[in-house]
């Protein structure tokens, strides 16, 4: 039976490769599929992953109706096989909605992927409708870590180094921007409660309790 199946982690945790993998799969086995995505970090209608790896894919905008693409698409005469959505946490509810038609009504298979919740720990609308809808949610096995080396379970943004906690949920970035721009980073539980980064630890660890005290 079809499934609609929600691939979920953290950032760093190989879901865009994992995505990217399945794509290679199925496509060599001469099954076409359909990938949608939302502000890749490598720009409109693109999937990409971290290991430089990018095919190209729909850009979804506001409003639209997946459903709708892929019947179209079908009624012009193609064929879609499996559809892929990427960077799903950005999608709309009533869009992961219109991905679990195209599986009840279409018999297709719909892989998502996307990250949970987002810099505040709160969850992101369109991933609160995947676990609400999708038949099997996945945790992604590759761990990624937090700079402490533990198991990192939370996304951070940071501006300056400086973690941030206020702001809108969606702002493009990544995991290696520039110290002054608008990034993000991984963390784990403890670190992300005490809003501690790698570069908050390091400034930590350079700043000694106790200033010396040296004699005349």
């Amino acid at each position: 039976m079809p499934e609609l199946v929600f691939f979920s982690g953290t950032m760093d945790c190989g879901k865009s490769t994992l995505a990217l993998q399945i794509e290679h799969n199925r496509s060599a086995r001469g099954l076409a599929g359909m990938i949608f995505t939302r502000d890749d970090r490598a720009g409109e209608g693109k999937l990409s992953s971290r290991l430089g790896l990018v095919t190209d894919a729909v850009e979804v905008g506001d409003g639209q109706d997946l459903y709708a693409h892929v019947v179209d698409h079908l009624s012009q005469g193609g064929r879609v096989d499996y559809v892929i959505a990427d960077e799903a946490q950005f999608l709309a509810p009533d869009q992961i909605d219109q991905l679990a038609r195209v599986v009840d009504d279409l018999d297709v298979d719909v892989y998502a992927f996307g990250i949970t919740t987002d810099f505040r720990s709160k969850l992101f609308p369109g991933s609160q409708r995947l676990v609400e809808l999708a038949d099997r949610v996945e945790v992604l096995q590759v761990e990624a870590l937090c700079w402490c080396g533990a198991r990192a379970t939370h996304n951070a943004r940071t501006v300056g180094g400086v973690m941030v906690v206020e702001g809108a949920q969606v702002v493009v970035g990544d995991v290696a921007q520039s110290p002054d721009e608008i990034g993000y980073e991984v963390l784990c539980r403890r670190h992300h409660r005490r809003r501690m980064t790698s570069a908050t630890s390091r400034a930590a660890a350079l700043s000694p309790d106790v200033l010396p005290v040296t004699a005349d």
